[in-house]
């Protein structure tokens, strides 16, 4: 919290050290001083506001988020899929916010860890002590040539924006006989498994309704696998096999005409070679990347992702930077269980900081994707920055289940809003020592 402005005038030995009493002039343009600054209101920022309200109070720290509704995410692949609807996902973002943490409802415009300091777009400037970075990252539907204009279009839906889920279902419902297909982006990406859960449950939609003989399902993958963990990607191309839908790995969506309901791809190891499909449907996952705000800062790496000990969550050269989420370079998933794990590290991390301790936890890269396979069927995939399974039940978790469905479905939802964001869940860690009678 601010400071009422403190100007001491001495001579001598008489001049007043206002820095020493943490008190600071502000000009017109001033936002405050906080103790903890957090840039972003997604679940990273609000589990760690959360989690800094109980270790310096909430008038110490701040929030800056533009978005007047905080939006549960990875229920959108069942959004998109007709099983939950789009209004189920949102909250306001005042009912978020931890009690008396200050929401600054503006846009992170500069960000200058040399002074300590963020500008906004509304021309504030906030000065902290200590910086996490919370952003998230972009999607760029305009790096596909044609979009977002297609999406005005029918028979096109895309999965990961608020705007375009429900022109997903919409599109499933609407299909009567072609090709239905299904993408992946040749870029980093948040739940790299929703691109092929919405496969999955179209094929189960086609199925319960009679549609499904006229239907050729299509899943172009800019990646060279299914999956990126094995034990997981077996399970998956048995279920691909099972079922006849068709896989083309390194083909990356670079256009589309929805006029003509056709989408182009090019074949990723064959330079310049491109194959137009023809669409009774096309799901888009969108090339993604880092916050404009982050790309050529000194914060971040030569890709525009966050700059942090993949260990710490600590940023490698400014010491009063931390970092959770999407935007930052972790060489693991983008996903709510990453951000989940990874808080309750940097919230150890932080403490001890604070404390002028070296940090004693390390982050081992978990992160969870529930792979949905049908209405009622789940793959629960739970890795490490090795791509080695660590998971959380007693049981193989690279066969469909249907409980892993319901925890999808209806668990997750209530440990997200009620755990995650009152910084409460710092992911299944303990249990999963508990379950594996203390052998993981």
């Amino acid at each position: 919290m601010a400071v009422s402005v403190l100007r001491a005038w001495g001579h001598g030995r008489g001049v007043f050290d206002v820095a020493q009493l943490h008190i600071r002039s502000y000009s017109s343009s001033s936002g405050g001083h906080y103790k903890f600054l957090v840039l972003g209101g997604g679940s990273g920022g609000i589990t760690m506001s959360a989690r800094m309200k109980r270790k310096v109070g909430a008038g110490n720290v701040a929030v800056v988020e533009p978005s007047e509704t905080h939006y549960y995410q990875p229920i959108w692949t069942l959004v998109g899929a007709g099983a939950k609807t789009v209004r189920s996902s949102g909250r306001p973002t005042a009912n978020v916010m931890p009690s008396g943490v200050k929401w600054i409802k503006s846009r992170v415009q500069e960000i200058n860890p040399d002074k300590n300091t963020v500008r906004t777009d509304d021309g504030k400037e906030i000065s902290y002590e200590y910086l996490i970075v919370a952003l998230g990252l972009q999607l760029h539907y305009e790096k596909i040539k044609g979009l977002p204009e297609a999406f005005e279009h029918p028979k096109i839906g895309s999965n990961y924006s608020v705007k375009t889920v429900e022109k997903t279902w919409k599109a499933l419902q609407d299909f009567k006989e072609g090709n239905a297909i299904f993408s992946f982006p040749n870029t980093p990406v948040k739940c790299a498994g929703a691109p092929q859960k919405i496969m999955y449950l179209s094929d189960s939609y086609f199925r319960k309704t009679g549609k499904r003989s006229k239907a050729n399902i299509i899943f172009n993958t800019s990646l060279p696998v299914l999956f990126g963990v094995k034990k997981y990607a077996d399970s998956l191309w048995e279920i691909v096999k099972s079922r006849d839908l068709n896989v083309n790995l390194r083909h990356n969506l670079i256009e589309v005409r929805p006029e003509k309901r056709e989408a182009v791809f090019e074949k990723l190891d064959s330079p310049g070679e491109t194959v137009v499909y023809d669409y009774e449907m096309l799901h888009v996952s969108p090339p993604m990347g880092p916050p404009d705000v982050l790309k050529g800062n000194v914060l971040s790496d030569p890709n525009g992702w966050l700059d942090i000990d993949k260990d710490t969550l600590q940023h490698k050269t400014y010491p009063n930077v931390f970092g959770i989420g999407d935007c930052t370079n972790l060489p693991t998933s983008k996903t709510a269980a990453a951000v989940a794990a990874q808080s309750g590290v940097l919230d150890r991390t932080i403490s001890k900081v604070m404390k002028k301790d070296k940090p004693d936890k390390k982050y081992d890269g978990y992160t969870s994707c529930p792979l949905v396979t049908s209405y009622k069927t789940v793959i629960l995939a739970e890795f490490d920055y090795d791509g080695q399974p660590l998971e959380t039940f007693p049981v193989d978790q690279s066969k469909e289940s249907r409980i892993m469905y319901h925890m999808k479905a209806d668990m997750m939802p209530h440990l997200y809003w009620h755990g995650l964001l009152k910084g409460l869940w710092g992911g299944p860690g303990p249990y999963r020592k508990i379950m594996h009678l203390g052998m993981k």
